[in-house]
């Protein structure tokens, strides 16, 4: 192969990743939406969550049957992954339960500012060096939450967005936790893991609430699905395919579009309007969060499971 082939072959490559990347964000930016519309059809958080998992595990332990990878995980792993996993039970419950009074794009922007606290954990516990660009990220971030958590003309429910917060430092805490883990599990065994912890966590809440219940409506159960497959298992797919033609440091930069995507079909679909002073502040914030994520390293493989 030729020199000019062989850049021409990258190329391609990466631009396979990147389309890869692009399509899992696009995917994962309608989580919020889905929430939003579940309200809206009688579905409660613990029934929505607890049947999106229990499909979303089902068609992942499948796809890694096909993949021959579907082993029970040994003794040693088994704790960290229900830890990561416990976490993840933690950051879908906040955000959903605030969805219930934030629109969704300016829930997801919120969500979003999960970087800055990944980025605060590895300055505190694991040393990180802290760069000027990390540093000016960092305010430019926190002046964009400022903006977004002051602005009361949109009449946004300030608990809401507390929660949504709280999600945001769960997501950190398995980003952070993922990034020692998935060398040894595996990106897609390490995701598997979460979604079944997560629906175990949420049938074990509405069991005990009385609050499960099985959907009887067509509408329910296309809600229902359409979370678990485009909402949660495809892009999940997309994104571990993408690693393998993109550097993760780079695809990381690229999924910023999930918030934005969030956004207009909230715009679109549920009729939610932003005032000029929130999509200042989740601007700041995506901002913020790029500059953080273009110095991560370029061999980070955590396979974000979005919410």
């Amino acid at each position: 192969m030729s020199v000019s082939e062989f850049v021409a072959s990258r190329i391609r490559r990466r631009t396979m990743g990147i389309v890869l990347v692009l399509l899992a964000a696009v995917g994962f930016g309608t989580i919020a939406v889905f929430g939003t519309l579940a309200t809206a059809t009688g579905l409660n958080n613990p029934t929505l969550l607890t049947f999106r998992f229990a499909l979303a595990t089902a068609l992942l332990v499948g796809y890694l049957a096909y993949r021959g990878d579907a082993a029970k995980p040994s003794g040693r792993r088994l704790p960290a992954m229900v830890g990561l996993g416990l976490a993840y039970a933690v950051l879908t419950a906040a955000f959903f339960r605030g969805l219930l009074s934030v629109p969704a794009g300016l829930a997801t922007i919120t969500l979003y500012t999960y970087p800055v606290y990944v980025f605060l954990i590895g300055a505190a516990v694991l040393d990180e060096r802290l760069t000027v660009r990390k540093l000016v990220a960092l305010a430019v971030a926190v002046v964009g939450v400022g903006l977004i958590v002051g602005v009361d003309a949109a009449g946004v429910d300030p608990m809401g967005i507390v929660l949504v917060s709280i999600a945001a430092m769960a997501y950190a805490v398995y980003t952070t936790g993922s990034r020692a883990a998935v060398e040894t599990i595996g990106a897609d065994r390490l995701a598997t893991a979460a979604m079944a912890t997560t629906g175990a966590c949420f049938l074990a809440y509405g069991l005990a609430t009385d609050t499960l219940f099985l959907p009887t409506t067509s509408r329910q159960w296309a809600i229902i699905v359409g979370l678990a497959v485009v909402g949660t298992v495809v892009p999940i797919l997309l994104f571990v395919n993408g690693l393998r033609f993109v550097e993760a440091g780079r695809a990381s930069i690229v999924s910023t579009i999930e918030p934005v995507v969030t956004v207009l079909l909230g715009i679109a679909v549920l009729g939610e309007r932003l005032s000029p002073l929130i999509l200042l502040g989740g601007t700041l914030v995506l901002v913020g969060v790029v500059l953080i994520r273009s110095g991560e390293p370029t061999d980070d493989r955590v396979v974000s499971a979005s919410e």
